[in-house]
This record gives C-alpha cells, sequence and structure tokens, in this order.
C-alpha cells in the first residue's frame, strides 16, 4: 500500500473510498458498486496528475525522500549483470551506506558506486540512512581509480541526504575524504556518469556526481544543503524550510536551466514510488544515451570536458 505525502490527503481519501467499495462488493454478493468505484478512480488520477504538474520545491523534496522510492540497490539489481561488490577502503571499514563493485551494464564492464539507504528498520541503520562516513568515500576512490586502470565507465547513484555529520566522522577526516572523492572524479580519464535518485544532498553528493554527465530524475533535489538545514542558518527556524527549498532552487529543472545537470529523467505519473519498474528503465535509457555520447572520447577530452563543466557552472548561473 502506497505511504501517501501530506500534501496527498485528499487524494489518499478518495483511494481509501474506492477501495472500500470494491471491499463491501466483495463482502456483499450482488452488489455491484463498479460505476462509482470507476468514477472515484477516474478523480483520484487526475487529483495526482493535477497534483505532480505543479509540485513545489518543497514538495519535490518530499516526493524525493519517499521510502518507497526505488533505492541504489533496486538500480544495480534491475540494470546491471555479474554484479560482483568490492567492499572496504583499504584503511578503516567497509561502510554500507556506499554500495559498489564491478558490472555490466547492457554487456559493457563497468564500475557502479551508489548511496543506499535500506528499506526496512534495520537496513536502514545498517545503512546510517544513505549518509556516508570517510571510509565510504575511500571505498568510492578506491574503485573510481580501479575503473581507470582497466578503462572502465564508472557510473554513480546518487541519494543521500548528505555525509554522515558524526564526530567519529571528523575524526577520521570526512571533509578530506570528500575532497579528495571530488577531486577523484575530475581526475580519471574514463566516461563518469551521474544520476541523481532521490536526494542529492552537499558535499556528500557532490563526491559522487562531478561527472561527465549528470542527470536527475523528475522529482529529485539536488542542494548545498538540505531545507531544514538552511532555514535553520538564516532564520533560526527550520520550520521555513518551504521559503528556504525555493530559494536554494534544487530542483532538476531549475538546476537543468543552471547546467548544474545535463537531463531531466520523467518519472512515472505520481512519482517514482509509484511505479518502481517504470522509474528503473528510464534511468537505464539515461544512462545508455548518455554513455554513448561519450563513447570513443579520448582519455585528455573527457577530463578536460569534465573540468569544463564545472568551471562554467558560474557563468551559467549568472546568466540565469
Amino acid at each position: 500500500m502506497t505511504q501517501y505525502l501530506d500534501f496527498e490527503k485528499s487524494l489518499a481519501e478518495i483511494e481509501g473510498k474506492a477501495e472500500e467499495l470494491r471491499a463491501l462488493a466483495r463482502s456483499s454478493e450482488g452488489m455491484d458498486v463498479s460505476a462509482e468505484a470507476k468514477a472515484l478512480d477516474h478523480k483520484a488520477h487526475q487529483m495526482l496528475d493535477d497534483l505532480y504538474k505543479s509540485l513545489t520545491p518543497w514538495r519535490k523534496c518530499q516526493v524525493a525522500r519517499h521510502a518507497e522510492r526505488p533505492h541504489c540497490k533496486d538500480y544495480i539489481e534491475a540494470l546491471f549483470t555479474e554484479y560482483t561488490p568490492l567492499a572496504g577502503d583499504r584503511n578503516f571499514a567497509d561502510d554500507h551506506a556506499v554500495m559498489g563493485g564491478l558490472a555490466r551494464f547492457n554487456d559493457t564492464p563497468v564500475v557502479v558506486i551508489g548511496h543506499e539507504k535500506g528499506n526496512d528498520t534495520k537496513s536502514r541503520i545498517e545503512r546510517n540512512f544513505g549518509m556516508a562516513r570517510p571510509e565510504g568515500y575511500r571505498k568510492a576512490v578506491r574503485l573510481m581509480e580501479l575503473a581507470d586502470k582497466f578503462g572502465l565507465p564508472v557510473i554513480t547513484l546518487v541519494d543521500t541526504p548528505g555525509a554522515y555529520p558524526g564526530k567519529g566522522a571528523e575524526e577520521r577526516g570526512q571533509s578530506e575524504a570528500i575532497a579528495r572523492a571530488t577531486e577523484t572524479c575530475l581526475q580519471i580519464g574514463v566516461p563518469l556518469v551521474s544520476v541523481i535518485i532521490g536526494e542529492g544532498g552537499s558535499g556528500g553528493a557532490v563526491a559522487f556526481a562531478t561527472a561527465n554527465r549528470v542527470a536527475m530524475l523528475e522529482h529529485s533535489v539536488y542542494s548545498v544543503i538540505s531545507p531544514e538545514g538552511c532555514a535553520s542558518i538564516l532564520w533560526k527556524d527550520a520550520e521555513k524550510m518551504r521559503e528556504a527549498a525555493e530559494a536554494l532552487r534544487l530542483t532538476a529543472q531549475d538546476l537543468k536551466q543552471l547546467g548544474v545537470n545535463d537531463h531531466v529523467i520523467p518519472e512515472p505519473r505520481g512519482g517514482a514510488h509509484r511505479d518502481p519498474k517504470a522509474a528503473i528503465a528510464a534511468v537505464g535509457e539515461t544512462i545508455a544515451a548518455l554513455l554513448k555520447d561519450l563513447s570513443g572520447i579520448d582519455r585528455k577530452a573527457l577530463i578536460a570536458d569534465r573540468r569544463k563543466k564545472f568551471m562554467d557552472l558560474g557563468a551559467k548561473g549568472l546568466a540565469a
């Protein structure tokens, strides 16, 4: 059963009434309520379309964080074959918030790396809700360097509220690890494609998304700070997160205009959580197209292309 967001309460009521009618018909032989249920379904579909065609930035944040959206693990299982996970940073530990390894995408050998949030209480705790520690970023660096050594394209799937801000993470060099991962993204001489599949939070996302091509799902978000964090700093009031979300220009559509992302991937009606298979298929098609766009480009040109993309961002932002 779909978990409804707070702005979907009226939709939940209509779909609930339709289901109640069907349940009543199943329990009462000879009762025909198909016409009434169909009318409610039509009304619900129309309401869903109306809600999602004009989402505010804050509502997009809510959709991007929806617990039932497909996560990194779901994309890897559906889009990649022969996935062989590689663990550990060869220094401290293995960070379960970051998963990655060797795989095949459309029969092409690649390295895939992503943030994994988990899908139930146990796995969310194990994955630290997708918030990577320094060893997660160092694992990503190790995998990117491996890809560079063997000439394998790198695909990253970004979905994190941000890097873990705990005391232990800071003691082990969180900021240095993020900077090193970002630097490695800029240095490797293989195609690097990144997809924001949910939240792209702060430096924790940039460390994976400093890519030749960046794509975002239609209702994903990508920002230097969460709206709540921004509101707390600017207005000393986390409840002003709606105003902060507007000001941050964190939606896929705004960031396409600013040149931060290169492609917006349409989501199924009502968001990726309502039809995960369709969302995953759309992401797969986009990755294939972006890799094709980068194929045949030599090492120096790939590095130059990536650096130019990010050096030009300020100028594009001012123009917008």
